[in-house]
């Protein structure tokens, strides 16, 4: 388009005839239409959703000039849903980056060839809109557009994720008119834009026509009071209007009951007072809501009114007079079809999820959520950090222009205007949510001089907030600079460095984790490490674990196999690969075994033993507001996995941070076993988000050994009575035994067991092998490097010396001299392997190992198996029933669990080591007719069971490329390291690896038929 005026490449031009921002409400006829907020319901209202002609250039040069012309023809055009992304229908590239640019960094220039998209539709004008004024409203467009109606030029704008708002008065008529729209893919805006997340492109939100009174209420702004004990609650109702007006305002309660009202004679402006006594106050967890209604003319304008006071008091964050913690997530807009189009209904899919996953906080990240995504807040209970469309992360790569600056834009004069814009627009529009508890300037955009501009403007408009933003520096260091920003913030730090500044007393503002737990492919690690020491510090506010979802496109290979792609799938240069698969949950709103941690650490009810034996237990409610009146205590007791006594008790009192003792009234029996008492905490009446009976929590207590008598050890398998004499034959260098009915083999020369033989069936598909490899999780990202350079993935075993004999009681030992290395490195370690071999036909093996010095902790060690196929039956004693690790474990209980090997296997979008047990008693691995495998060990184990190698594993990038195999391939390990969250966050903590230089391991193995034992 050659006439067309470039304001694409101007920070100064943010938009050409845009209205003001204001409130986001709808207007309606009548209060009743305008309290059920169906946009459909108010005769105010039009959509313009649904089919629009659509053309694609790769270049904004190659589009035509004057598309927009009433005379145009385009009914040749394409025909493409409003509101959706380009790049999910076929136009233009799908691309994945996190914090380069995908085009030079020339700030504020974009590529000449820059993709447009051109959008017409023809829609009607009912004849009584003529006599009022009329307004578009654009909810998003990424990344600019102009806009013509009826032919004529009506404006510009900028700002993905902010509505856009014209007067279309002067161009429409009664009847048919025709709307065109021009997007840009890039615009000067774009640098302010480079959040991590798919780029896409289009007008992507809600897109509706408003008629307004001549005179009309332009925008509201509820701003809330309160006396020193919350008694009374004053609402203040500033008004703005584009003429002289009549406005009422009415506060009505839950029950529709008026609470009070006021009148005015409104100019320009005016403040309308409403008191409220005894109100009832809002929160997350009793989200209480009244209802606003502003009557003016023919319109009434409802707004949600969350009656809440937000501050920092020596230090710590508090609502309504209570210390609060934030226990959030981060959360884009994501879906795995419609990109960044997100529908209501998925919107509270994730919030309900959310909710019944003990999470109470969002932050937007990074930019305003759809404005109907706050109002669900504000109803299902939610704490928002809300965050401007602000990132600029990719100046950081420098340029030869320019040094390596994050900050470099938002310290330059000429950008201040972009900067505010996206404050006000941010503010202006959410002002009156009761969820927005914090403002956010962003993210990773360094620290300078607009950001502090956008602080203090928005501490001007809206003082009853905090601002937010992680960039800044801490208040210690700067405290003039960082006057304006409430709370200090970090992204990843440790949980040490967050336990320091809970200790220094020099710190005066309280901390908050904008991100933490990196939530990355099997993780996070490390949740209840922060949250003991979150809850240890007053000046710690909790945090948000990064992120929500996993942002795989769903996408199909060339046969048809559907798959969930990530950055570079498309071709996409620059890309950063899977860093976009690192959510809570799958792109399906799956949940992961990282989802279920964090319900338990985030869990309202805590449990302490007082006296087991008596049924005496303390309850602790770690709830900020709710007593536990609302939950049902379901308790079972088991003695060595036997249920012998179960019951319900209702009727718990404790109010927010107490405790209170109740008696579980059970009997034990006489000389018990090893006694666990289980707790399951239930809803016990309907909620907004989940029916009674659904569990919050859970909680297992093992009573003490005295109180329990002589725990029977459940862990040690029978050991049956010899059916014939033991025989051992050397041959060829192997070593044959013959019992009663099982035949085993050993290869001396390569120190290991290859022959497992019982009634004729073989168990074993290939040699018993030590192993310390494990397909490198996302977690493991940075370790790997080291683990690859020194060959832990090719590991191989070097026999020195393997000899056998037999002791008095006609036992089999076999003792193996070994080390495991790789080419070009000294061996790992080295060790001896003691094989006993009875003839019952059991078999015991304990190694003892010496790991070297100066290497990078050990990712496993212990025994690997290759089963037949046809062993897929798992039976096994420790916690279940999905997989658990050293530091991720919170979310599974003991017992005993019956499953399968395809049931283990969980499909992480990327390939990689899954479905572990930590701390596993014993294990069976069978045939369906229960003939198999028995492993035994007199410390609990690591245990894993797959239908994939480890190299399998290893190598594949997508879940669809990677080959199931009929052999059950079965690691039994001294241990696992942890999986931890050091995709992004910190390293893995000491205390999770192996860092061991001398490890003793013992197991037994036992071939046996499930039905005879």
């Amino acid at each position: 388009m050659k006439n067309l005026p470039k304001l694409w490449e101007n920070p100064g031009k943010l938009h050409e005839n845009r209205e003001p921002a204001r409130a986001h409400y709808i207007p309606y006829e009548t209060v009743e239409h305008a309290k059920s907020r169906k946009r459909g319901r108010s005769p105010f209202y039009q959509t313009l959703n649904g089919n629009w002609k659509f053309q694609y250039f790769s270049s904004v040069v190659d589009a035509p000039d004057g598309f927009y012309n009433e005379e145009n023809d385009v009914s040749n055009w394409d025909d493409l849903i409003v509101p959706s992304c380009w790049q999910v229908n076929g136009y233009d590239q799908l691309h994945y980056t996190n914090v380069r640019y995908p085009f030079p960094v020339d700030p504020p220039y974009v590529p000449d060839d820059n993709p447009a998209g051109l959008y017409v539709r023809d829609f009607q004008v009912p004849i009584d809109w003529t006599a009022k004024e009329q307004y578009v409203v654009f909810e998003g467009v990424n990344s600019c557009f102009y806009l013509w109606v009826n032919g004529q030029y009506v404006g510009y704008s900028q700002g993905s994720r902010n509505p856009a708002e014209f007067m279309l008065t002067p161009y429409l008529k009664a009847g048919v008119n025709r709307i065109a729209v021009l997007v840009l893919k890039w615009c000067d805006g774009t640098y302010l834009e480079d959040q991590d997340c798919w780029r896409y492109s289009g007008i992507f939100r809600d897109v509706y026509l408003l008629a307004r009174d001549k005179a009309h209420i332009r925008d509201v702004f509820n701003r809330q009071e309160y006396d020193a004990d919350y008694e009374k609650a004053t609402l203040r109702v500033e008004v703005d209007t584009t003429g002289p007006l009549e406005v009422r305002a009415e506060l009505r309660d839950a029950k529709a009951q008026l609470i009070g009202s006021a009148e005015a004679l409104v100019h320009s402006s005016s403040t309308l007072v409403i008191n409220v006594d005894r109100p009832v106050l809002w929160n997350a967890e009793e989200p209480y809501l009244y209802d606003l209604y502003v009557l003016a003319g023919e319109e009434s304008l409802a707004f949600q009114v969350g009656l809440r006071h937000v501050e920092v008091a020596d230090g710590v964050f508090k609502l309504n007079g209570q210390a609060l913690k934030l226990k959030g997530v981060n959360r884009h807009d994501s879906h795995p079809l419609l990109g960044q189009t997100v529908p209501l209904n998925h919107m509270k899919r994730d919030l309900l999820l959310m909710k019944q996953h003990n999470i109470n906080t969002v932050r937007t990240s990074h930019y305003p959520n759809d404005p109907r995504f706050l109002e669900l807040c504000n109803e299902l209970g939610f704490y928002l950090v809300d965050e401007a469309d602000l990132e600029c992360h990719g100046m950081s790569v420098g340029t030869p222009w320019t040094s390596a600056q994050t900050d470099a834009l938002s310290e330059d004069p000429n950008w201040r205007e972009a900067y505010l814009d996206r404050a006000e627009r941010l503010v202006e529009r959410d002002k009156n949510h009761p969820s927005v508890l914090i403002w956010s300037l962003g993210n990773e955009s360094g620290f300078g001089a607009n950001h502090i501009a956008m602080a203090e403007w928005i501490k001007l408009r809206d003082s009853s907030r905090l601002v937010h933003y992680e960039g800044a520096p801490n208040s210690q260091s700067e405290p003039e600079r960082t006057r304006s920003l409430d709370v200090d913030s970090w992204m990843y730090g440790s949980v040490e460095s967050c336990a320091e500044y809970g200790r220094n007393e020099y710190n005066k503002k309280p901390l908050f984790l904008c991100e933490y737990s990196h939530a990355m492919g099997n993780g996070p690690g490390d949740l209840r490490d922060y949250w003991e020491v979150f809850e240890t510090y007053p000046k710690l506010m909790g945090g948000c674990v990064w992120e929500w979802v996993d942002h795989g496109i769903l996408t199909h290979t060339e046969d048809g196999t559907p798959y969930y792609a990530y950055g570079g799938d498309f071709g996409d240069q620059p890309n950063d690969g899977n860093f976009c698969i690192d959510g809570l949950v799958s792109p399906d709103r799956v949940p992961h075994a990282g989802l279920l941690e964090l319900k338990q650490v985030l869990a309202p009810v805590r449990v302490e033993a007082v006296d087991l034996a008596t049924g005496q237990v303390r309850i602790g409610n770690r709830y900020d507001f709710m007593d536990l009146s609302h939950i049902a205590t379901y308790w079972r007791l088991l003695e060595d996995d036997v249920l012998i006594g179960q019951g319900k008790v209702q009727g718990l009192k404790a109010a927010p941070h107490e405790w209170e003792t109740v008696i579980l009234p059970y009997t034990l029996p006489p000389n018990p076993g090893r006694l666990v008492l289980q707790l399951s905490f239930r809803l016990d009446r309907e909620m907004e988000w989940e029916g009674p009976g659904y569990e919050l929590t859970f909680a297992e207590l093992e009573f003490p050994r005295e109180q329990a008598g002589i725990a029977r050890e459940a862990t040690v398998s029978r050991i049956l009575p010899a059916k014939g004499k033991l025989n051992a034959e050397e041959a060829d260098g192997k070593l044959l035994l013959n019992g009663f009915d099982f035949r085993y083999e050993f290869d001396l020369n390569r120190g290991t067991l290859i022959k497992l033989e019982r009634d004729g069936l073989e168990r074993l598909a290939a040699p018993a092998m030590l192993s310390i490899w494990r397909a490198p999780t996302d977690n493991d990202r940075n370790i790997r490097q080291a683990w690859e350079q020194l060959g832990y993935d090719k590991a191989v075993m070097k026999v020195y010396r393997s000899e056998w004999d037999v002791d008095s009681d006609g036992v089999i030992c076999i003792s193996i001299d070994y080390s495991l290395g790789a080419y070009i490195h000294a061996p790992f370690l080295r060790g001896r392997m003691e094989w006993k071999v009875t003839a019952s036909g059991e078999l015991t093996l304990k190694t003892t190992a010496e790991v070297g010095k100066n290497l990078p902790w050990l990712p496993r060690f212990g025994l690997e198996l290759v089963l037949a196929p046809g062993n897929e039956e798992v039976e096994y004693s420790g916690f279940g029933p999905h997989e658990s690790y050293i530091d991720k474990r919170l979310s599974v209980r003991r017992g005993v669990f019956l499953t399968s090997v395809d049931q283990m296997f969980v499909p992480y979008l990327v390939p990689q080591e899954f479905g572990s047990r930590y701390d596993t008693n014993w294990a069976i691995i069978s045939n369906e007719r229960g003939m198999g495998l028995r492993i035994d060990a007199p410390q609990p184990f690591s245990f894993q069971a797959a239908h994939y190698m480890t190299q399998d594993l290893t190598a594949a990038t997508h879940l669809h490329k990677l080959k199931r195999r009929p052999e059950t391939f079965v690691h039994l390990d001294y241990r696992m390291s942890g999986v931890g969250s050091n995709s992004c966050g910190p390293e893995l903590a000491e205390n999770y690896r192996i860092e061991e230089k001398q490890i003793t391991f013992e197991l037994t193995l036992k071939l046996i038929n499930k039905e005879d034992e």
